[in-house]
């Protein structure tokens, strides 16, 4: 285990302007999602977190922006974790898609499109991998009903 990785990271972070922190025993760097692809390259080319853990989202309603997408990330050779959290809007929750740097990320963006309505830009497959086409709305935003009825579809024979 590389014991000096995360802080190698976090002062590397820091130099640009970011203000990472521990919490919950790992590194965790709030950005801004311009600056998505260029950090997570940075980790990737440069730290060694080859391995894209999850993309997923927090709804804090009426709250702007109402938003978090947080990203784990994992360092199959320092054996740590780094998450990155960045913020987008309800008008316009969009951030860049990872797939240029880790294919897996197609399927996990989907996920979060589908759950949260979250759009990764550059990521030309966002159809449905959890719901069924004509799913209306996204079931993990704190503002779905729960008791909502969904339209019938016809199942294929």
């Amino acid at each position: 285990m590389d014991a000096g990785l995360l802080e190698r990271v976090r002062e590397r972070l820091a130099g640009e302007g970011l203000e990472p922190a521990f919490a919950h025993g790992l590194l965790a760097v709030p950005l801004p999602r311009e600056r998505l692809l260029s950090v997570v390259k940075m980790l990737r080319d440069g730290f060694g977190f080859d391995l894209f853990l999850d993309v997923t989202a927090v709804d804090w309603p009426g709250r702007d922006p109402r938003f978090d997408v947080v990203f784990h990330f994992y360092s199959t050779r320092g054996h740590q974790r780094v998450r990155l959290k960045t913020t987008v809007t309800e008008a316009d929750p969009v951030v860049d898609s990872l797939v240029p740097l880790y294919g897996s990320a197609a399927f996990m963006e989907r996920e979060c499109h589908d759950m949260y309505g979250i759009r990764f830009r550059g990521n030309e497959d966002l159809r449905p991998i959890l719901l069924y086409e004509g799913f209306q709305g996204h079931p993990l935003r704190k503002d779905y009903p729960k008791d909502r009825e969904q339209p019938l579809v016809r199942y294929r024979e």
